[in-house]
């Protein structure tokens, strides 16, 4: 087989293609999640505690050798993590609302038991008559 026949079949297979489907609406939810978080969440959280904006938070640490400002900007760490959050809760509730939708297994009868077994029981029950 040659490796472009190969390399169709592969990409071709339909977990390769789920999988690229599931990408590209994965990037598409994060912007959605991003803009949630950036302009309707933190500008009025920003404003409940005295009108921050967590972009704008950061310390200064002070200055390198060359003179340039050493800056820990940890506003735009919290504001990732707020969509980290988002993002992992609604995909707890997913998953959570797929499980539901998915019915149990039906129990599997319990096999037979052994022919030994049978005879064993069928004896203790005479045996009991008597």
């Amino acid at each position: 087989m040659s490796l472009a026949k190969e390399f169709k079949e592969f990409a071709m297979k339909g977990s390769v293609v789920d999988l690229a489907i599931g990408v590209i609406i994965g990037a598409a939810f994060g912007k959605i999640v991003t803009s949630l978080v950036e302009d309707l969440i933190m500008p009025p959280l920003g404003h409940l505690i005295g009108g921050v904006n967590f972009s704008d938070l950061a310390l200064h640490l002070g200055a390198d050798p060359a003179g340039k400002d050493v800056i820990l900007k940890y506003g735009n760490f919290l504001q990732i993590s707020f969509q980290f959050l988002i993002i992992a809760f609604v995909l707890f509730m997913l998953i959570r609302g797929i499980n539901k939708l998915k019915k149990p297994d039906p129990a599997a009868p319990p096999p037979p038991p052994p022919a030994q077994e049978v005879l064993l029981r069928e004896i203790r029950d005479l045996l009991a008559k008597k």
